[in-house]
Formats: structure tokens, C-alpha cells, sequence
């Protein structure tokens, strides 16, 4: 074998085509032991940035104006926002994790490069960055259901299905995630999806209102974003009962997350082949 031959492979020149489907493989597993492996140290700390805001707003929120607010659709304001409370957390667990760490690890400690130095494509490294991601979102999701359990909030036997719902919702925002995170030239880039594409979804997608207090084009416009596909799934739950249609946001769901996913990869190699 020549030289030439044992010289390591440029990470765009191993990975497929840009825009073929993503082909990660099981060696992605020892990446996400990786990182959690370095999270262990810091962990009380990150659980505790990712749960405080929605914890807060739960409390706050549900205890402060739940006082001054008649029921929501027969139910306290309280348990309403308890639903989006669950989802809002795993969405912001999820973005934090596939920009700000993320890019750490890929642009700032240039962890990915070396980690293409081992039997490694691409493809590998970026998978177990998405499903990380979805992992640290799930934790952060569950957190905030441990807490209504506590507070009384909800103990009906169907939060257990809230869980599967999570782990989709984390696979969703983690993939989009993961395509700002292919463009970002610094951290200061992730405020604007923070300020102009989070924010804004929380307000649209029933975390603290009804959707249907919006006028009928931002209905429209809402029912197809990520958040307001998990709360109708999350919340009939936290209430009790089976949601009434699963079809459309668990398709809605899938799509950002597999689509989200696909766009994130394509991205991702075409910043490492230049």
C-alpha cells in the first residue's frame, strides 16, 4: 500500500454526495457516549439552565395569572400551561444543545476533526449529534413532568404517553438546529433564531394561550409549526385524555425531524468540503 494511501481522507472527501440521504452508522454510538461522558461533569448545572425558564413559567405564570384568568376550556390556566410548559422545555433543550454546544465542539474545539481522524464518516459524527441533542431535550422534558407530578399540576396515568412525544419533539428542533448550526460563522448568528423564529413560535403554537384566540391566517400558519404539533399532542395528555387527531402533527413532527435531519447533513458536509 502506498504512502499516499495512509494519509487521512478529508472529512467532505469521505463523506456522500451533499444532498444524498444521511448514512450514519453504529459507530456513532461511542460519539453520544462521548458527550455524555463530558456532560456528566457539568450536569447539574446544564439540567438546571435548560429547566429554570420553563420552570419559572410554569410557577410564575401558572400560580401569578392563573389567579387573575378564568378557566381555559374548563380546565385551571395552571394545568393549560402545564402541556406547553413540557414542550417548550424540550424545544429549548434541544436548540441549546444543537447550536451553542454543537458548534462549540465542531468550530470552536474542533472536536469533529479530530473525531474524523478515527473510522469515522461524517454523517456519524453529526448523527449522534442530533440524537445527543434529542437525548439532553428529553431529560429537560421529563424534568418539567417530574414537577407537575410534584406540584399536583397532573397525575393522570397518560403523561407516560407524553414521553414518546418528547423524544420526537427533541429529534424536531434538534434537526433544525443542526441546520443553522451548519451556517453559523459564530455565536452571535444563533440570537436571531432565538429572537426571530423561537420566540415568535412560542407565542403562535398555544404555549400560553389558546391557538384558536389567534386570527384565522396565523391559525393557519401555526398549525404547521413543530411546537404547536407537539402541544396538541402533549397536552389532551397532561388533561387526561387521548388526543383527537394524532395524525397530522405526528406527521408535522416527522417532518422536521427527518426532513430537518437530511438538510442539517447536506449542510454540514458542504461547510466541511470548502
Amino acid at each position: 500500500m502506498s504512502a499516499a494511501a495512509d494519509e487521512p481522507v478529508p472529512a467532505g472527501a469521505r463523506s456522500p454526495r451533499r444532498w444524498a440521504p444521511p448514512a450514519p452508522s453504529l459507530r456513532m454510538i461511542p460519539v453520544i457516549r462521548r458527550n455524555f461522558m463530558v456532560w456528566r461533569k457539568l450536569a447539574a448545572s446544564s439540567v438546571l439552565a435548560n429547566v429554570a425558564d420553563p420552570l419559572i413559567t410554569l410557577v410564575a405564570f401558572g400560580y401569578g395569572l392563573g389567579r387573575l384568568l378564568p378557566e381555559i376550556g374548563g380546565v385551571p390556566y395552571i394545568v393549560f400551561l402545564a402541556g406547553g410548559s413540557i414542550c417548550m422545555s424540550t424545544m429549548m433543550a434541544a436548540s441549546f444543545e444543537s447550536l451553542y454546544s454543537a458548534f462549540s465542539r465542531m468550530h470552536v474545539q474542533r472536536t469533529w476533526e479530530s473525531l474524523l481522524n478515527a473510522p469515522l464518516l461524517l454523517d456519524d459524527v453529526l448523527a449522534a449529534e442530533w440524537l445527543w441533542a434529542a437525548i439532553k431535550a428529553c431529560m429537560s422534558g421529563l424534568a418539567i413532568i417530574l414537577v407537575a407530578i410534584g406540584l399536583g399540576v397532573s397525575r393522570e396515568p397518560t403523561l407516560l404517553a407524553v414521553l414518546p412525544v418528547v423524544v420526537l419533539t427533541g429529534l424536531a428542533f434538534a434537526a433544525i438546529g443542526l441546520c443553522f448550526n451548519a451556517v453559523a460563522k459564530g455565536y452571535d448568528f444563533f440570537s436571531y433564531y432565538f429572537t426571530l423564529v423561537l420566540t415568535p413560535m412560542t407565542f403562535l403554537s398555544g404555549v400560553f394561550f389558546p391557538v384558536s384566540q389567534l386570527p384565522d391566517w396565523l391559525q393557519a400558519a401555526s398549525a404547521w409549526l413543530p411546537l404547536t404539533a407537539a402541544i396538541d399532542l402533549v397536552r389532551p395528555l397532561v388533561l387526561g385524555h387521548w388526543p383527537e387527531a394524532v395524525a397530522r402533527p405526528l406527521a408535522v413532527l416527522l417532518a422536521y425531524a427527518v426532513v430537518g435531519f437530511w438538510v442539517a447533513t447536506a449542510l454540514t458536509r458542504k461547510r466541511f468540503a470548502a
